[in-house]
């Protein structure tokens, strides 16, 4: 794939990422706990990476479903932490806390979504990837330079109001009917 190709692999997964935080929120009764590691457009850059991090993986790795389950899963979740990691450090947030979850490593990652990670990628990144990948690839290169800077300054204005807030539910585009928070 092309650099291209894997900028519209991220964006979508991001935005696939984003759909199943909300959907998750709606089913399990989280209302505003659904947002995580969101930037003020519709993205969950974790998903992004976390799929980028799995396409990689050597073929032999994730050719059988238990494979894909077993390796995609940890590959998704050391990418969850890292992340974590990153946005606790350079950004001063948690967008998650796994905390009161079994078997969790400092909150970052935990076993049971570490497995719901796995079985999720096994079911559904094939089929997927077979019907985007020749879709994405023939996305016109203007598209993707202005998709790049539309993403370049949602992530510079997300990381400006993290660090002046420290609170991930700042992150927040204005709706009808709602005041919009200014820059600091």
């Amino acid at each position: 794939m092309t650099l291209a190709a894997d900028l519209w692999l991220f964006w979508t997964y991001s935005f696939l990422g984003y759909l199943l935080e909300k959907g998750f929120a709606a089913v399990t009764g989280g209302g505003r706990r659904g947002r995580r590691c969101r930037l003020l457009l519709p993205l969950c850059p974790v998903y992004g990476a976390g799929v980028l991090a799995v396409v990689c993986l050597p073929p032999g790795l994730t050719d059988s479903f238990w494979g894909m389950a077993l390796w995609g899963g940890a590959a998704a979740t050391a990418v969850e932490y890292g992340a974590h990691w990153w946005y606790e450090a350079a950004l001063g947030v948690r967008f998650w806390d796994y905390s009161g979850v079994p078997w969790n490593l400092g909150g970052r990652v935990c076993l049971p979504f570490s497995a719901a990670w796995g079985m999720l990628l096994a079911v559904c990144l094939p089929p997927l990837q077979q019907v985007l990948a020749p879709v994405l690839a023939a996305v016109p290169p203007w598209l993707t330079w202005a998709a790049l800077g539309a993403f370049a300054t949602d992530a510079l204005l997300t990381g400006r109001l993290l660090l002046a807030t420290g609170d991930p539910e700042s992150v927040r585009v204005p709706l009808l009917g709602r005041r919009a928070r200014r820059l600091p």
